[in-house]
This record gives C-alpha cells, structure tokens and sequence, in this order.
C-alpha cells in the first residue's frame, strides 16, 4: 500500500472539518476521503446497503456493557447521518433534540458478550462513551440543512468535557473500508481495530500498561505537561496551544534552525510524483523537481497542525511536500536527514523539541503506529487499515 500522504490528502482535511466544527461552528463538513457510492438519502430512514458486519468487544476491564455507549455518525451522500441500532441510517434532525437540548443517538451495547451491528455505505466516527453519554447537539448549518455539533473533548466549555470518550473514523463505500484509530485531537480510551476480507489486519492496540505509561510520558515534559487532564485525556498540543496551555513558540528555535540549514544547502523530499530538491532562498523553502513548489516559514502552530503555511492542498506535488515537511517537523528528523521522508522510527522524536504527545502515543502502541498528528500516514506510520473487499470490522475497548 503507497504512503496515503502519497496519494489523495482528504484525511486532514477530513479530521479538522470535524475538530473544528466541534468546537465553534454548528455542523461538520463532508468527511469521506473517497466518493462515496450507491446510495440515496432522500427517505426518512434509509435502508442498509452493501453491509458490512461490525463487532463491538467491551475488553475495558472497568466498565460493563450497560456503562458503554456507542455513537456511530458522519455523511452519507454529503448527507449528515447516523447509524441506528437496527443498521439503517437516519438523517439528522433539529427534533432529535431532546428536553436538554441534546440528541440521543447512542446505540447500546449487548446485555454482555459482543455487540453486533451492519455498518451501511457511510463514512464518519464510532464513538464511545464511559459511564455518560455523550451531548451532540442538532442544529442548522449555513445553508439551513441539519447538522451535528461532535464533542470536543479539548475544549473546556463543551457539554461532554467531563465525559470518558474517544472515537475511531472510517469510510465504507463500494471501494471497500478505510479506517483508523486517531489521537489527532486526544487521546483517552484504548481502541483498537481489526478488518478482515482479503486478509486479517489490526492496529491500535496499546502494549501493557500503554495508556498509564503515555500519560506519564507527557506529563515528565514539562512543556506538555498541561496537556493531560487528570486521568480523563491527554490534549494534543495544537488543540493545547489553541486554549493557552502550549506555548505559541515552542517549535520557533527548530524552525530557524531548519531554515538556516537549508539556506545553505539542500533538502530532497521524495512522492510518488519524484523527488523534489528544495532550499531556502529569500525567506522562502523552494523546491524544484516535478514542480516548483515553495513554503513560507511556518509557525508551531503551523506545524503542529500541519496547516497555515504547512497547508497542503490535493494537487499531487504542493500537498506531497507539505506532508512530509509536517512530519519532520513533527517527528524531528528534518536536521537529522536531509533525504525525506525519514522512514525509520528509531531516528523519530531525537530532538529535545519534538513532538513528545505523538511520541508517546508511538511509544504505547503494539505496532508503533498512532495518528499523534494529521499528517503521521507519511511514512505509513499511522494506525490506518484498508481493504478493498472486507468481510467484517472489529472495534475493541481495551483494557486500560
């Protein structure tokens, strides 16, 4: 499988349409990084299509069934949807909200055992909630249509702070099923994945004692320190400096480096579209190669992001590079290496100015994938599976 960064870049877009809509703006955008196809949403509810079998294990060890619920929403046709305990789809709409002022779409989990559901052609979030459930709030997005407020478990003021949550994303269609643990935003319950169809693949799981052991990383930082609420989660550092618990420079003395090393002489990033051969020149990181593509000096928050002067559009030859610059911002390695993208993990997070929450989160999985930031797939060291005829999905809460 090529590096996703090497082929189309809808994921990022897709994880800040969600994280930024959850927390100020009333709807999320469309969220499938690839057309969906099949499918009509005009009915009340509509009926499942090319189902895939999902399975949902409670291996928490804290929490019994009856205290999980489970929340599967997103699009469908550019349609915001979400999935009900029969495996049909239903629109979202401003009446589902309650006498609170909040929707209930939680699915329960089965008596005990496992829990059973078809997933339909959709693509979006599984979310899961402990001990409470989550506030998803119906409202009307700018062009008047129902749209859903998600969580944002990052943000002090919002409904579901105080709630034990986390999510996994995907995108069913007729291509097959793309999907994806993510600590892009935080990181909280221990899930993990499991896709069968043309083969058997897994990914997310965290080693013994993983969880604990990455909350005690980030908190020996003490730059990211701030980061971990209580026992709750651990915030991303974008989302971190965005409330004023990250500093807004705390990548500035890297980023000089960088540009000061690159002044002098050049840095080859490699795409599937070739390899491009940059340096900085006034001010600017110039690459040349399949095309001329160029970077102003970006910010932490650029960088941590992977956005603003980071931003990387599906163009095929801009948005390449700027992954692979995001993630050896990120990861480090930019001084390190001057061929990129580095792909050996021992040589990640060296610097003492890294990421250390991504570094953390690497560093508590069993395959030492994560999505510790949007741009982690460069390299293919991002927890994300595919398969293109599957047979069944698998979300499991693990033990914490």
């Amino acid at each position: 499988m090529s590096p996703r960064h090497q082929r189309n870049l809808t994921r990022r877009k897709m994880m800040f349409a969600l994280g930024g809509a959850a927390v100020a703006a009333p709807a999320i955008a469309a969220i499938a990084p690839h057309a969906l196809a099949g499918q009509s949403g005009d009915s009340r509810t509509t009926a499942a299509a090319g189902s895939l079998p999902v399975t949902v294990v409670n291996n928490s060890g804290s929490f019994d069934n009856a205290s999980v619920h489970l929340y599967v929403v997103g699009n469908q046709d550019g349609k915001q949807v979400r999935l009900t305990p029969e495996g049909t789809l239903a629109p979202i709409a401003l009446s589902d909200n309650g006498a609170d002022g909040f929707t209930d779409y939680a699915i329960p989990l089965s008596g005990s055992g496992e829990t059973r559901l078809n997933l339909p052609y959709m693509s979006g979030r599984i979310y899961v909630a402990l001990g409470q459930k989550l506030k998803f709030k119906a409202v009307t997005d700018g062009n008047g249509n129902a749209a859903l407020q998600y969580p944002a478990g990052w943000v002090k003021s919002d409904p579901s702070y105080g709630v034990l949550h986390d999510c996994a994303e995907f995108t069913y269609n007729s291509a097959g099923m793309f999907c994806n643990t993510t600590m892009v935003d935080m990181f909280s319950v221990p899930l993990s994945i499991e896709l069968t169809g043309a083969r058997n693949q897994t990914t997310g799981a965290l080693r013994d004692g993983g969880r604990a052991a990455a909350f005690a990383a980030v908190r020996q930082v003490e730059e990211f320190a701030p980061l971990v609420v209580d026992d709750t989660r651990i915030i991303a550092p974008g989302h971190g400096l965005d409330a004023g618990l990250f500093a807004k420079d705390y990548f500035a003395p890297y980023i000089d480096e960088v540009w000061s090393t690159y002044t002098g002489k050049d840095l080859k990033v490699t795409t599937n579209a070739g390899t491009f051969t940059g340096r900085v020149r006034g001010e600017r990181f110039t690459f040349t190669g399949p095309a001329s593509v160029s970077f102003a000096k970006p910010s932490t928050r650029d960088v941590l992001f992977c956005d603003g002067k980071l931003a990387a559009p599906n163009d095929g030859t801009t948005g390449p590079v700027a992954a692979v610059l995001g993630a050896g911002f990120n990861r480090s390695t930019l001084l390190s290496d001057t061929a990129q993208p580095s792909t050996d993990p021992a040589a990640f997070y060296r610097n003492a100015l890294t990421n250390h929450y991504s570094k953390a989160i690497h560093a508590a999985t069993q395959d030492g994938k994560a999505y510790g930031f949007a741009f982690d797939d460069v390299a293919d060291f991002a927890s994300y599976i595919q398969d293109n005829a599957p047979t069944g999905f698998t979300l499991t809460l693990d033990r914490f």
